[in-house]
C-alpha cells in the first residue's frame, strides 16, 4: 500500500477526490430507494454500483428506471445472491472514483457526506479508512461504529458479559466500545463498521478486497485485521452521521444468524490458527451454541406469532446461494 499523504499533496480541496458508493442489496425493501437518493444528492460522487443479489422485480424495475435517468448510476444484476463479500468486490471492479465507499442499503446518509469524510481523509497519511457514526432511528449510536479488535478474549467478553456489566465498566475489553463518551474529534480506532467505510480504491484492491469465503457479516472486522496488519491506519469519525434503520431485509433471520456463526468461526480459523487447539475448539464451541439459542429464540417467537395470527418475516426463507 502506498505511503504518501491523502491522494494529492497538491489540491487544496475535495475536487480532486471523486468516490465510488457500492451498495449491495437483498430484498431490502423502499429504504432501498430513500437510500440511493441520499446517495445521489452527494457532491463528489462519481458513480454509484447497486449490485442487486435479489429483490423483486418491481424494484429491479424501478432500479433499472434510476439507471437509464442517471449516468452515475449502474446496475449489476443476473449473478444471484453472492452474498455481501463477494458482491463488495464485484462492485468495486466497476468503480470509477479515487476513494470507495462501502454503503449499506439500509443506511440514509445526510448532504455533504462524502465531502466531509474525503475532506477528513486527504489529511491522512495513506493506507487510511475512514467509518462514521452510525445511529439508529433513535439517534443512539449503534454498537458497530466504533470496535477494538476481534480476538478470543474480547469475544467471550462480548459474548457472556451482560448489558449492565458494560454499563458499570465501560472501560472492560470488550469487541464494541459504544457504550464509552462519544470523542470530539476523529479518533483512531481498530475496527469499523462495513455499514459505511471509505478509503482509496488502490488500497481496497491492494488487500484484494473483502475475503469471499465469509457470505455476510464478519468480513468487515476481518477486512479491518488485513488493513491493519499491511500498517493502515482506520479512523472513526463521530462528527459525520449516518441513519442506520437495520434489518430491514426479507432475508431469514435463522439464515443470517447462521452466517454470522459461521464468520466468526473462519474468522477465528484463518487468523487465530496458531492458538492451542483446545482454545479454538471451545471458541467454536461457544459460537455454535450462541447460534442454537439464537435460533430457539427465533422458533419460539415464530411460533406465538403464528398463534397470535401476527405477520413476521419467516425465519425458514432461506435465501439461494449461486
Amino acid at each position: 500500500m502506498s505511503d504518501k499523504a491523502g491522494l494529492s499533496d497538491t489540491a487544496s480541496s475535495y475536487l480532486d477526490i471523486t468516490v465510488s458508493v457500492v451498495l449491495v442489496t437483498y430484498n431490502t425493501g423502499p429504504i432501498l430507494f430513500r437510500s440511493i437518493e441520499s446517495v445521489l444528492s452527494q457532491d463528489a460522487l462519481a458513480d454509484l454500483i447497486i449490485v442487486n443479489n435479489g429483490n423483486p422485480v418491481e424494484d429491479l424495475e424501478r432500479l433499472e428506471t434510476i439507471e437509464s435517468k442517471d449516468e452515475r448510476v449502474k446496475v449489476l444484476s443476473g449473478h444471484g445472491n453472492i452474498g455481501f463479500s463477494a458482491g463488495c468486490n464485484l462492485g468495486a471492479k466497476s468503480a470509477r472514483g479515487s476513494c470507495l465507499m462501502l454503503f449499506n442499503p439500509d443506511c440514509i446518509m445526510a448532504s455533504e457526506t462524502l465531502v466531509k469524510l474525503i475532506n477528513i481523509g486527504r489529511k491522512k497519511i495513506r493506507p487510511w479508512m475512514l467509518g462514521c457514526r452510525l445511529v439508529g432511528s433513535d439517534g443512539k449510536e449503534q454498537s458497530g461504529s466504533r470496535r477494538r479488535a476481534l480476538t478470543p478474549l474480547t469475544a467471550f467478553i462480548t459474548v457472556f458479559s451482560p448489558d449492565w456489566v458494560f454499563r458499570l465498566l465501560p472501560k472492560l475489553n470488550a469487541l464494541n466500545f459504544n457504550s464509552n463518551p462519544i470523542a470530539v474529534d476523529t479518533e483512531k480506532v481498530l475496527t469499523i463498521s462495513g455499514a459505511c467505510m471509505i478509503l482509496p480504491t488502490a488500497d481496497y484492491w491492494s488487500l484484494n478486497g473483502m475475503d469471499e469465503e465469509f457470505f455476510i457479516h464478519v468480513e468487515d472486522i476481518d477486512f479491518c485485521h488485513r488493513f491493519r496488519r499491511n500498517k493502515g491506519e482506520i479512523f472513526y469519525v463521530p462528527s459525520v452521521r449516518v441513519t442506520h434503520a437495520l434489518s430491514t431485509s426479507r432475508a431469514s433471520q435463522i439464515f443470517i444468524e447462521w452466517n454470522k456463526a459461521r464468520g466468526f468461526m473462519i474468522y477465528f480459523n484463518k487468523n487465530f490458527s496458531s492458538l492451542n487447539s483446545f482454545i479454538v475448539m471451545l471458541i467454536k464451541l461457544g459460537i455454535l451454541i450462541r447460534f442454537l439459542l439464537k435460533a430457539l429464540k427465533l422458533v419460539f417467537f415464530e411460533y406465538i406469532a403464528n398463534i397470535f395470527g401476527r405477520k413476521r418475516t419467516s425465519i425458514w426463507n432461506f435465501p439461494m446461494r449461486k
